[in-house]
């Protein structure tokens, strides 16, 4: 039988913490029971199995990272309202490393996690058509927003930026070139 008060919820609790202290290749069942104090089969009344597990833990984990977006960007607007984003996406990333890097690559083609991935794009969609970037702009800009800060978060998290200077002022300076580079960028 399942410990008292256990939910859905409290196993997608764990299985972030598992993931957190060990990474997201610890996440397993067994690692999960454990924590919880139940034999391995009581998860199946609250999970259909790992793959769900994994499936909903990246749903809460993209859930964060859009209220962080969101939160970041209201109130501002143009090259402020981009910038802040990008921000916002690093210190998701470099605050929870094994949460971020449990997320699929393409979460817009998981039908497990296309309304919430699709959530998050329409925050930076948003932030961009207020600058005056839409049409195939604003899918040129999305990409190489994401392909710049998630490479960057990606090089930090694994320990790869091992010069002396800092790295906040490195990213700074990334996200201003990134920024100016954007086309019709309107401020």
């Amino acid at each position: 039988m399942a410990r008292a008060g256990l939910t859905r919820d409290a196993v997608v609790d764990i299985g972030l913490s598992i993931v957190d202290s060990s990474g997201p290749e610890a996440l397993t069942l067994t690692a999960v029971a454990d924590r919880a104090g139940v034999a391995p089969p009581s998860l199946y009344k609250h999970v259909a199995g790992l793959p769900v597990l994994r499936s909903l833990l990246a749903v809460r984990v993209l859930d964060e990272i859009t209220a962080a977006l969101t939160a970041a960007t209201i109130g501002r607007s143009g090259a402020d309202a981009v910038a802040s984003l990008m921000h916002a996406y690093r210190d998701y990333a470099a605050g929870h490393p094994h949460r971020y890097a449990s997320v699929p690559a393409d979460p817009l083609h998981d039908p497990a996690l296309r309304e919430v991935a699709g959530q998050q794009l329409t925050v930076v969609r948003t932030v961009l058509d207020a600058c005056g970037v839409a049409d195939s702009d604003a899918v040129h800009t999305i990409r190489a927003l994401r392909a710049t800060v998630h490479g960057f978060a990606h090089i930090e998290a694994a320990g790869g930026f091992g010069l002396e200077e800092d790295v906040d002022i490195s990213f700074r300076r990334m996200v201003d070139v990134f920024v100016r580079a954007i086309p019709g960028l309107t401020t």
